[in-house]
Order: structure tokens, then C-alpha cells, then sequence
């Protein structure tokens, strides 16, 4: 497993704790048959019926800034963290059917977040604790799209 230590064992107890679903399985490709290794996420592109007003609300409520559109402006910058990539089946039921994706927001405090978007008059569902991943809690953005905010477990670099 690559990594720190504390991320082989954030990995190791997310993965023994994650069971969305019995069937599902992730393919064993080792090391030498990586072609390409990226870096990280570079960008989320999707589509929307107001991309300038979708693009508004998720700057408010969670801080991301929109794509640049002028040489000045700067992109969202995010902190260094664990970016979960996880092909569901096509039959999950760990989200809407209708959907074909979620995002995943690590966020510093679930509470002090979630305090903010209720302040907002935005519904929360699906809170969540798994043991030794972190809480969990579900907003949907304006078009509908489910927004899976996470809060992961603080995992020490030197035990």
C-alpha cells in the first residue's frame, strides 16, 4: 500500500469498514501495470441548467470558487487530504438512482457546517458515523444533485 502511515491506516480501516456492497470488487493491478499515475483532481465538469447561478450557490455554502474566467481571478485551491475514486455499481443504493454521480466534500467540522447550511434553509439527510472513516451527512445542491459531506477521522502521523 503506498503512502504515509497514516494514510495506510486511514485506507486500511476505511476499507474494512466501507460495506456499501457485498458485490462489488475492486481490480487487483499492480504497480507495473499502472500506465499513467495521476496527480490528483485537476477538475470537476458537469453539466447544468444555470451554470452561473449553480456555480454562485456552491461558492456561499461551501466555498468553492468558480472556474477562473479573467487572468486574475484564482481557481479553488484545496488542501491536501484523501480523494476517495470509487466506480459504484450501477445498482447502488448509496444514492439516487437518477444520478449518476456524487460529490464528496472533506470538510474541518461536520457540526460547525451543517449548522450553516440548516441556517441556509438547506435540508440535511443521511448523517452517518463509520468507525474509523469519519461522519457523514447529505445536502443536495439546487439542481438536485446529491453532495455527500464528509468529516474524516484525524489520523496522527506518529502514534
Amino acid at each position: 500500500m503506498r503512502g504515509t502511515p497514516a494514510t495506510q491506516t486511514f485506507l486500511a480501516g476505511y476499507y474494512a469498514t466501507l460495506k456499501l456492497n457485498n458485490e462489488r470488487r475492486v481490480a487487483d493491478v499492480s504497480p507495473e501495470d499502472m500506465m499513467v499515475k495521476a496527480l490528483g483532481v485537476g477538475g470537476v465538469f458537469f453539466r447544468s441548467k444555470d451554470p452561473a447561478a449553480l456555480a454562485a450557490w456552491y461558492q456561499k455554502h461551501l466555498g468553492i470558487d468558480p472556474a477562473p474566467t479573467a487572468p486574475g481571478m484564482m481557481p479553488w485551491l484545496t488542501e491536501a487530504g484523501v480523494t476517495v475514486f470509487s466506480p459504484f455499481p450501477a445498482d447502488s443504493d448509496y444514492f439516487s438512482e437518477d444520478q449518476a454521480f456524487m460529490l464528496n466534500f472533506r470538510v474541518a467540522s461536520l457540526d460547525a457546517a451543517l449548522s450553516e447550511l440548516e441556517e441556509a434553509g438547506i435540508t440535511i439527510s443521511h448523517r452517518q458515523d463509520m468507525d474509523g472513516v469519519g461522519r457523514f451527512a447529505r445536502i443536495h445542491d439546487p439542481e438536485g444533485n446529491p453532495i455527500e459531506l464528509w468529516e474524516p477521522v484525524q489520523v496522527s502521523e506518529h502514534p
